[in-house]
């Protein structure tokens, strides 16, 4: 009985899980806590990871595993192999004004020609999430730091990296930045690689670190980034990783035609497709995924914190409000929440707030506004989804996930609003669980056919009137993206 390991190196946390590489059939697991903030030393990284894999009782009998990661994080190496500045995660927003510059740069100060080129090059218009923006707000801001990279790669392909047995040169370890790898999905949100040809792109390092440093290799969805060296357990092969998106929808199986929707602290909607997308407005990332298709993503900023504040306003558990939504009609008699809290990504409104309308005192009780409140979180990823349909993506089903998708509530709301079927999986580590399925790939030579966990299929009455009225409502001020 074969196992392979999957490795989930998230924002918050480390988790890992070993599992029959045939079946699937989850063995044993562990998890460790990252430090908070937006900039972290990659150390801390490798020492959760130290700590999950004690947790879930070692890796032996371990013969192959690999790593899913936040995607974007700047890790920059010098030429001993050494970090040269904590890494910049995902959600800094430092870079900000720096993809701005990088996106009137391409267009010759020309904004919207700025965005078809990144969009057609890149398949993502530059914002402050990107490497690329980062490494130009590190050429600007810290230059000695900028001059002394040698080498830049993700979080996932650093961690692989040392699972290999590489570090600093300082430390023992060898310092062979010439064997980083990576896997097309995480070198797809970089902004300086292509999902459509494959290559990197040098002209765009060159106007962003100022030099081209040396990359990940980019390695085939079954190709090994070598073996393991790694505490008492060596020569398991390494997977090529991925980013954490398309290490779930392989968590999930997702295949083309399906529409994986997460609810969390954010909302993404991401659909595998077969072929590459290209959005100059920005709404849609065109990444790559883990298998050689595509993943176009969307993503909200506004999901589960918005049922939390609603219940916190009702005085009642999420639990409780799920009750709540359950027992007043769908569309909440005509009340309505366009849910923009803290700004919007999916359309880019970063100033825009949240607004109810339709108010009545015959609909302004508890339960209207508990189902305004989901049905509004809803409405917005539906406008996510649309924006990936007018790429031309096939949308056939939806898988719901995320901490958001265990409410019933939402559950039959996404069910009606989505007018899809809408399977949701049962509860798991959906990366750690992708990343392991893809470390049984490398070992047997295809990606094993598991068996899925109990999934549950969801079909509600179609409200369509639900959605128009909230494209309505949001439509007024210039929000929707229908």
């Amino acid at each position: 009985m074969p196992l392979v390991a999957g490795i989930d190196s998230s924002t918050q946390s480390c988790k890992v899980v070993v599992r029959d590489a045939e079946t699937g059939a989850l063995v044993r697991s562990g998890s460790a806590r990252h430090p908070e903030g937006t900039e972290v030393h990659p150390d801390a990284w490798w020492e959760a990871l130290e700590a999950a894999v004690a947790a879930a009782g070692g890796l032996d009998g371990v013969a192959a595993i690999s790593v899913g990661g936040q995607q974007h994080g700047m890790v920059c190496l010098d030429e001993d192999g050494s970090v040269v500045r904590p890494a910049l995660l995902w959600n800094d927003t430092r870079s900000a004004a720096a993809a701005e510059e990088l996106i009137k740069q391409a267009g010759d100060g020309d904004a919207a020609a700025g965005a078809r080129w990144w969009a057609e090059a890149t398949g993502t218009v530059p914002v402050a999430s990107i490497t690329a923006a980062k490494l130009r707000w590190l050429a600007e801001n810290e230059p000695e730091n900028a001059a002394r990279t040698a080498a830049v790669c993700l979080p996932h392909d650093w961690l692989s990296w040392r699972l290999a047995g590489h570090g600093p040169s300082g430390s023992g370890l060898d310092a062979a930045l010439d064997l980083l790898r990576t896997d097309r999905s995480d070198a797809s949100g970089t902004g300086y690689w292509s999902p459509s040809s494959g290559e990197y792109l040098p002209e765009v390092l060159a106007r962003t670190l100022g030099h081209v440093p040396i990359l990940p290799r980019v390695l085939g969805p079954l190709e090994a980034a070598g073996r393991t060296r790694f505490l008492s357990q060596t020569d398991a092969l390494i997977g090529p990783g991925a980013g954490d998106n398309a290490a779930a929808g392989l968590g999930v199986a997702a295949s083309v035609g399906d529409v994986v929707v997460s609810i969390g602290t954010s909302g993404t909607v991401f659909a595998v497709a077969e072929r590459p997308t290209s959005d100059a407005s920005g709404l849609v990332a065109g990444f790559a995924d883990a298998t050689g298709n595509y993943l176009p993503l969307a993503c909200t900023l506004n999901a589960s914190r918005v049922l939390d504040a609603t219940a916190a306003l009702l005085g009642v558990s999420l639990s409780a409000l799920t009750e709540l939504v359950l027992s007043a009609p769908a569309g909440a008699e005509g009340l309505t929440l366009v849910p923009y809290f803290e700004g919007e990504r999916t359309p880019n409104l970063p100033d825009a707030t949240g607004s109810l309308h339709g108010i009545t005192l015959r609909n302004y009780t508890r339960a209207n506004l508990a189902r305004a409140a989901v049905e509004g979180i809803v409405c917005s990823l539906a406008d996510g989804l649309a924006a990936l349909t007018a790429q031309g993506v096939a949308a056939e089903r939806i898988i719901l996930v995320g901490g958001g998708a265990r409410s019933g509530a939402v559950q039959q709301a996404a069910a009606a609003i989505f007018g899809l079927p809408v399977l949701v999986p049962e509860p798991g580590e959906y990366v750690a669980d992708g990343a392991a399925r893809q470390a049984a790939g490398v070992l047997l030579g295809r990606f094993p056919e598991w068996e899925n966990s109990v999934t549950a299929t969801v079909t509600a009455p179609p409200a369509a009137h639900v959605l128009e009225r909230y494209r309505n409502e949001a439509s007024a001020k210039g929000r929707s993206v229908s």
